[in-house]
């Protein structure tokens, strides 16, 4: 996996962009992580960039992301795109890709660390976007990287609280399709109409 290139800026600042969309009076409404509203999952991504920016950093933290929308801060629309700023930063430093990191009390190779922060950077990004009704754009480069990290994770079996179990997506579908059916969604999901 050809990591030591790899850049998170391009999906962090449309992940940035999707947040900024999000109303308030979405934040209740599902997104096709079965059980975790808007808030739940906007929770998910304060935690997992701090978690992850700590693994580039080097400094471990003990437990996992939340997705918990009594977890979600009140200056999310702030915090958010800041701790995305600083996720993309603490990856561009030669330091990050040296030896091992930790993130969620699991240790892996740095260049492994970094392809799962861009994935839940890319598929979350994508999640809430069609939560919220929004478009998305998907860097063709990120979603190449996360589909390789995906299908060897699929390969390897299920990991719990990685991914679901793969959604058969046809061969012909575009790659971004391709990589959500690697991570158990539905490309096709759409919130239920009211």
């Amino acid at each position: 996996m050809e990591t030591m290139q790899l850049d998170l800026g391009p999906q962090a600042a449309e992940l940035a962009q999707v947040v900024a969309g999000i109303r308030d009076d979405q934040l209740g409404d599902p997104t096709p992580c079965a059980g975790t509203p808007v808030a739940g999952l906007l929770a998910h991504v304060v935690g997992l960039t701090t978690a992850f920016r700590m693994a580039a950093e080097k400094t471990p933290v003990s437990g996992g992301p939340s997705a918990s929308a009594d977890d979600l801060p009140p200056d999310w629309r702030t915090g958010i795109p800041a701790q995305l700023d600083a996720l993309v930063e603490a990856w561009r430093r030669p330091s990050a890709w040296e030896g091992t990191a930790e993130a969620g009390g699991v240790t892996m190779p740095a260049s492994v660390a970094a392809a799962v922060a861009l994935d839940e950077v890319l598929v979350h990004g994508w999640d809430l976007a069609v939560a919220t009704g929004q478009d998305y754009v998907a860097d063709p480069t990120s979603v190449a990287v996360c589909t390789e990290f995906a299908a060897q994770a699929a390969a390897e079996g299920p990991t719990p609280g990685l991914f679901g179990p793969p959604v058969p997506v046809p061969d012909d579908a575009p790659p971004l399709d391709r990589l959500l059916g690697l991570t158990g969604r539905d490309p096709a999901w759409r919130p239920p109409a009211c």
